[in-house]
């Protein structure tokens, strides 16, 4: 089954690190410039998402009990929505409110465009 977003491997162990100090998880992809453009954890619901956002799907991690529910602005959407999006971690810290930034990394995007198969299957 296709899907639009996915994590690494160094994600899923940050994410289960991070479940167990917070709780349930969500991410938002938002469409601002630097720090900004870079995916954001938060505690499940503390980011309040709307009819200006889309669900890409849930992250399912190995010991997080709940699913990690991906959202992206509609904005931005509208530009990424040929691509399929990886959550990474890499060393160094970004600025904002994202629960990562006090282990001193940061997650970001890594993307490529989806196969005419794969948007079709997610257009159904």
């Amino acid at each position: 089954m296709s899907r639009r977003v996915d994590l690494t491997v160094a994600a899923a162990e940050l994410l289960r690190t991070l479940a167990r100090t917070h709780g349930p998880l969500m991410f938002h992809q938002s469409g601002g410039c630097c720090d900004g453009s870079a995916p954001m954890c938060y505690p499940a619901g503390e980011f309040r998402t709307g009819q200006s956002d889309v669900h890409l799907g849930d992250l399912t991690v190995a010991e997080v009990p709940q699913p990690i529910p991906v959202w992206m602005s509609a904005a931005q959407f509208e530009y990424w929505k040929h691509t399929h999006l990886t959550i990474d971690v890499v060393p160094g810290r970004g600025s904002g409110f994202s629960l990562e930034a006090p282990e001193g990394v940061r997650f970001l995007i890594r993307s490529r465009l989806l196969t005419d198969d794969e948007l079709t299957e997610l257009d159904s």
